[in-house]
């Protein structure tokens, strides 16, 4: 039985039919220019095409880079409860500016994160099954790093948080 792959298979020669074809895949969800850029390449672009598509993705407004970063922090943080440390992790990897990273992560309140990151502690501390407090102490800890929260503040709750 032969299947084929149909990601590698279609590929687009026509820069006209491939700006259309993006325009629908930006407008169905928030995407970086890097995102953009790596699907023009994917559908068999050259260099030049690809620049000339995402320059004119952004001046007519699919792609908003500032746009992108503070819907995906707002995101990754309300549903997957991730901490400032995994979504800056995320969004570098995804090729935002600096001013972008900065300007999504500052729209994430402090007292929600407070409280978010208590009550994931607390669930999870529920879930161990484990008799002593420093070895327990330490699964919750690495729990709260891997969600990318920072250690001081999880050192912090911790602390403060008492069965």
């Amino acid at each position: 039985m032969l299947v084929l792959d149909k990601k590698a298979s279609i590929k687009v020669n026509d820069p006209q039919l491939a700006l259309v074809k993006m325009q629908g895949w930006c407008a169905y969800q928030e995407r970086s220019q890097q995102d953009a850029r790596d699907k023009l390449y994917d559908l068999g672009l050259w260099p030049e095409a690809v620049e000339l598509i995402i320059s004119k993705l952004i001046e007519e407004n699919f792609l908003n880079e500032e746009r992108f970063a503070m819907t995906f922090a707002r995101g990754k943080f309300s549903i997957k409860k991730w901490g400032r440390i995994k979504i800056k992790q995320e969004l570098k990897q995804k090729r935002v500016s600096e001013y972008c990273l900065k300007k999504a992560l500052q729209q994430i309140d402090e007292t929600l994160y407070l409280e978010t990151l208590t009550r994931l502690l607390e669930v999870k501390r529920k879930l161990i099954r484990e008799k002593n407090p420093v070895k327990l102490k330490f699964k919750l800890m690495n729990y709260a790093l891997a969600k990318g929260y920072e250690k001081d503040l999880v050192f912090d709750v911790l602390n403060n948080v008492e069965d």
